[in-house]
């Protein structure tokens, strides 16, 4: 079976929001990919000490990227309606940040006008100053927020009446739509032994970054192990893997590269290798790369081309 690869859209502040999301999901489509797919970042905070810092680590500094970032929902509606193909997917949305019912319907309705097409990408997140900002539960309740949410998201993607009793929210027997054209796949990041029995017990696949491929061969053969603890088939956990690409895209030494980087074709072997470590779909964040559409475009295109040329599409 083939690759399936996508792209991720351009959502960042150097990007005209009027223009540029519309016109980079028309030319996924046009040009072969996929999939597009979006990112939730809420703030940058100027206070970047202790634990707000990047990831919770004490004083590691946010990508200055991270301000400014096109709400993920609004960008995903604005590529549906310009799109009558692609997958529309989500990496990811922090699920805690949001109230879960109201979630869970923007993306069945999304799922629904677009003819069934998200992917609901979902994470527990870790920014403290955004839960202090948004979050309906506290930081430390993440984990419970998001179980939470897969909770709610099962009852109001599901058939009516709709009904739901939990510690903070109850729906009371009622219509709830539009429902979701089909059944909404489910997946989940993170790395932590936690993240990664969730997968294995309720998602539909992961959502790994960073990792080299061996590393997410030894996880996917692991996270498939756990599966099958809980009666569930291993073989549908899939994996869609998000390729940080960065830099200039000019070719490295290989002795030390780091997975990812170097050149177009340097990080097409890494995504060869992705593929036979079990990752059936990725996807490229070609807005860390450019400023500008028409560099966007003309970068995605040779990304594509030399996939296909590869074979892996």
């Amino acid at each position: 079976m083939a690759l399936k690869v996508g792209i991720g859209l351009p959502q960042l502040k150097e990007f005209d929001p009027r223009t540029a999301v519309t016109r980079a999901a028309r030319a996924a489509e046009e040009i072969g990919f996929d999939s597009v797919w979006v990112f939730e970042r809420f703030l940058l905070p100027e206070d970047q000490s202790g634990p707000h810092g990047l990831y919770n680590v004490p004083g590691a500094p946010w990508p200055v990227r991270y301000g400014g970032v096109l709400d993920p929902l609004v960008a995903l509606t604005l590529a549906a309606a310009v799109t009558e193909r692609v997958e529309l997917g989500t990496c990811v949305l922090v699920a805690p940040l949001h109230v879960p019912a109201r979630l869970a319907r923007t993306l069945s309705s999304l799922d629904a006008v677009s003819g069934g097409r998200v992917v609901a990408g979902v994470g527990a997140g870790w920014s403290i100053d955004e839960f202090a900002a948004l979050a309906p539960r506290p930081h430390a309740e993440r984990g419970a927020a998001l179980d939470e949410f897969l909770d709610v998201a099962e009852a109001v993607w599901g058939q009516d009446p709709v009904s739901y009793s939990g510690e903070r929210w109850t729906i009371a027997p009622a219509e709830v739509g539009p429902k979701p054209a089909r059944r909404i796949p489910v997946f989940l990041g993170g790395f932590s032994d936690a993240a990664l029995r969730r997968v294995a017990r309720r998602g539909d696949g992961w959502l790994p970054t960073g990792m080299p491929p061996a590393a997410v061969a030894a996880t996917l053969a692991r996270l498939r192990e756990m599966a099958g603890e809980f009666g569930r088939d291993p073989s549908a956990i899939a994996c869609t893997f998000q390729v940080g690409v960065s830099g200039t895209l000019e070719a490295v030494p290989e002795e030390g590269r780091r997975p990812y980087t170097g050149s177009v074709e340097q990080i097409v072997r890494d995504i060869a290798a992705l593929a036979d470590a079990g990752v059936g779909h990725v996807f490229l964040t070609v807005s860390n790369l450019v400023t500008e559409m028409d560099a966007y475009v003309d970068v995605a295109g040779e990304f594509h081309a030399r996939l296909r040329a590869e074979g892996l599409t």
